[in-house]
């Protein structure tokens, strides 16, 4: 029986034998076993050494995060130290355009222990953030959000190039070194292809170093109004007082001049009154005594009341006041509704007409027919 047993594990199949299969798969079998173990065991450890002893943040969601990826990496791992101790069958021995079938196999091996690697650290970083999101809700500024959320992407951004040149080394064994210094004669042109890009990039960061607004602000910007909702890499989006959806390159932004409204220090409204000539100097005095004290009101923190202009068609009185920005816009309609009516009565109660556009008609005189 075990002579039986020994020749049948002896045999062999693809220049390696049954036993040699075995171990492989006993190997990757155990492996998908405890991977859950292992992986969980991994991520503790990552979540001491990235959050640190003695600091409370939400490990579960850290462990969700990473275990799914360190799940992967571990059988990836797993399986090319394996198949490593078998021998490569000579009947697999192909060429495909060039390309050893053998040299494919562990090309695409490498690729998928790197493709693991760095969703892994994408895993990480967007833990990170979270930490970074939690601790900038504590603050009243807004600029630490957006920071967290473009640093983010950023981190991103960096580490998709790093996979791709790990990709170039690993998989198709070419020196990154010679290819960078290859790349740099055609990467003036490819930095004038992208100008407009990078010129967007380089405006991202001066909005976030120098803050002229930040994300849930208050902007007017290319005769749009609304709120910025998220500041990009390459645009800013915002969401307009009609609630679409718009995207500003970033350059504009930095370009263009832009009203931050949730800085304003007060808010302003303005009466432009055209009355009658006919109107007296007593009553145009007395009427802009009375607006005067229709403007003396708690919510009105300044304002001013002016007889401006008189000329052919009427006399102008110009009014504008200024309210705190703790009114919201309809409390501000109202407000100025309210006030534009008691001036109007005003005016009518005292026998003051506004002017009205009038229009002369010439008549020619008809010319008498020649007898």
């Amino acid at each position: 029986m075990k002579e039986t047993l020994g020749r049948f594990l002896q045999y062999r199949v693809l220049d390696n034998t049954i036993e040699a299969y075995l171990y492989v798969i006993g190997t990757v079998v155990l492996a998908l076993i405890i991977k859950r173990f292992i992986s969980k065991h991994l991520a503790s450890l990552l979540y001491r050494l990235i959050v640190g002893v003695g600091k409370k943040f939400n490990k579960q969601a850290f462990c969700n995060l990473v275990v799914a990826p360190l799940e992967a990496f571990i059988i990836v791992i797993v399986i090319l130290v394996s198949f490593d101790g078998l021998n490569y069958p000579e009947a697999w021995k192909l060429t495909i355009y060039r390309w050893k079938l053998s040299g494919i196999i562990e090309a695409v091996a490498r690729a998928v222990l790197v493709v693991t690697f760095i969703w892994l650290c994408i895993r990480i970083i967007d833990y990170v953030a979270t930490i970074l999101a939690e601790r900038a809700n504590i603050t009243h500024s807004q600029s630490d959000n957006q920071l967290v959320v473009f640093f983010k992407d950023f981190f991103k951004v960096l580490l998709v190039i790093v996979g791709v040149l790990l990709l170039i080394k690993f998989v198709f064994n070419q020196d990154i070194g010679n290819l960078l210094t290859g790349l740099s004669i055609v990467g003036a042109a490819i930095a004038l292809a992208t100008r407009e890009s990078l010129e967007n990039l380089i405006a991202s960061f001066i909005i976030f170093f120098d803050k002229p607004f930040v994300t849930g602000d208050t902007v007017k910007v290319h005769n749009f109004t609304g709120t910025i909702e998220k500041i990009g890499l390459r645009s800013t989006r915002i969401r307009t007082i009609d609630k679409t959806y718009i995207s500003v390159p970033n350059k504009q932004m930095v370009d263009s001049v832009v009203d931050n409204i949730s800085l304003r220090t007060q808010r302003k409204a303005e009466l432009r009154l055209e009355l009658r000539l006919s109107v007296t100097t007593v009553e145009l005095k007395s009427l802009l005594d009375n607006i005067r004290r229709v403007l003396q009101r708690g919510e009105i923190q300044k304002s001013s009341v002016h007889f401006t202009d008189t000329g052919k068609n009427a006399n102008v009185v110009t009014l504008e006041y200024f309210t705190g920005m703790d009114l919201s816009d309809d409390q501000f309609n109202t407000l100025k509704e309210g006030i534009n009516f008691e001036i109007m009565q005003l005016v009518e109660s005292a026998g003051v007409d506004f002017a009205a556009l009038t229009i002369d008609t010439l008549l020619a005189p008809q010319k008498k027919a020649t007898e």
